[in-house]
């Protein structure tokens, strides 16, 4: 059985990258998407031994309201090596990272309002 570890590197213009390191010397790996198999994935051996770039071309699918996960797997053994999550639309209303951000928008108007008020009193 061999040992695979996926890091993600990037994910820019609905193409996820990342450095795959294998014990095997040509590891075998899935990625699914709504139980269907995601076709476009690409994997190279990098210049260092047991390394391989992972580049996989998105669905336009995942592009879209809600929130959608890929599940990249072991093709040999079926363990989840990692997962791809997208979050677009109305999903994210209610989503705590977005609420941060707009308290934090909100926070940066009142400091301006209050520094105003404070030169404006002076």
């Amino acid at each position: 059985m061999s040992k695979m570890k996926l890091t993600k590197t990037r994910l820019q213009g609905a193409v996820w990258e990342g450095l795959l390191w294998a014990d095997d010397a040509e590891p075998v790996v899935e990625v699914m998407y709504m139980q269907r198999p995601i076709k476009d994935v690409q994997l190279q051996s990098t210049q260092t031994a047991g390394e391989y770039a992972l580049r996989i071309s998105l669905p336009h699918q995942m592009m879209s309201d809600g929130v959608h996960t890929a599940l990249i797997t072991d093709g040999a053994a079926g363990n989840i090596l990692e997962r791809i999550t997208v979050m677009a639309g109305d999903a994210l209303a209610e989503d705590i990272r977005a609420e941060m951000d707009l308290l934090r928008a909100e926070l940066d108007l009142l400091k301006q309002a209050f520094r105003r008020h404070c030169v404006e009193t002076q």
